[in-house]
């Protein structure tokens, strides 16, 4: 791998199977359920329906060319090492610099998602200093090893996944009856809102990308990953269907317009007061962690390649965790927190994520045909879809992503002359 010599420590392969799902699931279910959800309602209304499985079949081409990217080369950094791999060293680094901005975008906004169920909870008026805390606290786990932080993850999912099921349990009847709720499903005028909620719930579903990012780290990866992302969104689909379904049945979807709105509304209106608030804090910390972890091996990744100071490669002797990395990464999410706007942050990582997977489609794309496990087609697909979203964003978004863009091929320009 770039940049290690044999005397250097190395990150341990002990991930397996049940691991690597809940770390997709730790990635995907809480920011995509409590803060997604409600922001596709609040433009798509019960299209959502539609958005959440169009999204999922965009991401499952996307999660097929990365598993087969992954399983080919399991090394730490996803995309950013495929593209030097498959593509060449400018795509890598453009895949690399993007997944940077859209995942500590993703991880800001479950930083505040975490601050203001807190904050709607307890009366606080300032959120922030939470949101800060909590990215704190989750750097400190991170850096405690991979292990103890998959344990962690763990048993925060299975808290998150049991949270849904009563909550989907408790108004599914109910939500049933209520057929006038999802009328109409679709309004063929809004095809632009369908398209723009489908963008944005897309990245509800990118975490099974981390699954990838962390493929130094997964035992038997070319067995493990693909089997991996495929169970985990296609979990994350049903998962996403069924809170949206009982939530636009029991509340209506003008009631879930908002960042927040569907667990404060199921908060405010269902017997479920404490179970919803635990289910969405405790999401938003496992988003996080997941992220802080993904992140971290991206910048080791770029690291060993000299694309970022050489001192973000180095792997702690006694934890086995990029130790430089992961408290960089912590201050760029504390950075991002401090916008404190929920859906403009989840709207710029809608953007970066889908050139990353753009990127990363044309990586599946260029693969030799004994490389490949499964056909070309959902590569082709996959980007194209990417491609068409992407402009389905507001346009300062897509302007800013722009920018970002040539601001990152200038530094690496300025680095690396």
């Amino acid at each position: 791998m770039p940049g290690e010599t044999s005397q250097q420590p190395q990150l341990k392969r002990v991930i397996g199977l049940s691991g690597a799902m809940m770390m997709g699931l730790g990635s995907i279910i809480g920011t995509g359920v409590f803060v997604s959800l409600g922001i596709g309602a609040g433009i798509a209304g019960p299209s959502v329906l539609l958005a959440i499985m169009l999204a999922a079949g965009v991401a499952m081409c996307n999660g097929l060319s990365s598993a087969q990217l992954a399983a080919n080369h399991p090394v730490s950094g996803g995309t950013y090492e495929y593209g030097h791999r498959w593509l060449n060293p400018s795509l890598g680094f453009t895949a690399g610099w993007m997944f940077l901005c859209a995942k500590s975008a993703s991880a800001a906004t479950a930083a505040l998602g975490f601050a203001g169920y807190i904050a709607h909870a307890t009366g606080m008026v300032a959120s922030l200093p939470l949101a800060v805390g909590v990215v704190v606290l989750v750097t400190v786990i991170a850096l405690s090893g991979i292990e103890r932080s998959n344990r962690v993850n763990i048993v925060i999912v299975s808290i998150v996944i049991l949270a849904l099921m009563i909550f989907v349990g408790a108004g599914f009847s109910s939500a049933v009856k209520n057929k006038a709720a999802f009328q109409p499903i679709f309004d063929g005028g809004k095809l632009t809102d369908l398209l723009q909620a489908t963008a944005l719930m897309f990245v509800a579903f990118t975490g099974y990308g981390r699954i990838a990012t962390l493929g130094e780290e997964v035992a038997e990866p070319r067995r493990t990953i693909p089997r991996a992302v495929i169970v985990t969104l296609l979990i994350s689909m049903v998962l996403y269907l069924l809170v949206a379904f009982v939530g636009i049945g029991v509340n209506g979807f003008e009631n879930l317009d908002g960042s927040l709105a569907l667990a404060e509304k199921s908060v405010s209106n269902a017997a479920l007061p404490t179970v919803m608030l635990v289910g969405a804090t405790v999401g938003m910390v496992s988003v996080l962690l997941n992220l802080v972890l993904g992140l971290s091996r991206v910048v080791l990744a770029m690291g060993r390649r000299g694309d970022l100071p050489k001192a973000t490669a180095r792997i702690s002797e006694s934890t086995r965790v990029p130790a430089v990395a992961t408290v960089g990464v912590a201050g760029l999410i504390a950075v991002a927190v401090c916008v404190d706007d929920v859906k403009l942050t989840w709207s710029f990582s809608a953007f970066t994520v889908l050139v990353y997977y753009a990127i990363t489609n044309l990586c599946a794309i260029r693969m030799k045909p004994g490389e490949r496990l499964y056909p070309i087609w959902p590569a082709y697909l996959g980007l194209t879809v990417c491609l068409i979203l992407a402009f389905f964003v507001d346009w300062e978004i897509w302007l800013t992503g722009l920018g970002l863009i040539i601001f990152g091929m200038a530094w690496r320009a300025f680095f690396n002359r």
